[in-house]
């Protein structure tokens, strides 16, 4: 149902922001990582480049030729040490080598153990995204009462309106629990 005004910008802004918190989750969620190795496990690491914090690919190619391996490529040789220790300095239980000018970072496959703990960490970020969703929705609810009674709307468009926004609650708390199922079907799998 379309409606008009101030009540279906508050149902697109309630929208906008839901939609944000599922990028968010999916960011969160990339982190967690499956046994193979990928550039992204890397990327929130910051190196120190000329008196300057740098995220790692402003300095550096980050490759995965194998399912098991990271090649990170220095565009600047001598920061091959400096990168090494960022990497060890993040405690990702990464153990990278270096043979001059290339990073090499054998990525084992998580054992059982530590598949469970992703999963519980991975449910753990889901069930945060879920109460974001639903502070959304709350926060979105009490304007629509403002709006209602300022503008003098009837309570058949009000229930209405309400009504929409828990179908939106419910559509991206739906989002979540299928994103958190893939992870988890991802992260088990050997």
């Amino acid at each position: 149902m379309k409606f008009e005004g101030p009540i279906q910008e508050i149902l697109d802004d309630a929208r906008a922001h839901m939609e944000k918190t599922i990028e968010h989750f999916k960011h969160e969620l990339s982190h967690f990582r499956a046994g193979r190795a990928t550039p992204s496990m890397l990327e929130d690491i910051r190196v120190e480049y000329y008196g300057s914090r740098m995220p790692l690919e402003q300095v550096a190619s980050v490759n995965a030729p194998s399912p098991d391996l990271l090649v990170i490529q220095p565009w600047d040789r001598s920061m091959v040490g400096v990168i090494e220790k960022a990497i060890q300095a993040a405690n990702l239980g990464l153990n990278p080598s270096n043979d001059g000018s290339v990073i090499r970072i054998p990525i084992p496959p998580p054992s059982e153990e530590r598949r469970k703990e992703l999963v519980k960490a991975a449910r753990l970020r889901a069930e945060e995204a879920r109460v974001a969703i639903r502070n959304i929705r709350r926060s979105h609810k009490e304007q629509l009462k403002k709006v209602v009674k300022e503008e003098h709307i009837s309570e058949d468009i009000h229930r209405a309106a309400e009504e929409e926004l828990q179908r939106l609650t419910n559509e991206y708390i739906g989002k979540v629990d299928k994103l958190l199922a893939a992870k988890e079907k991802d992260i088990m799998t050997v």
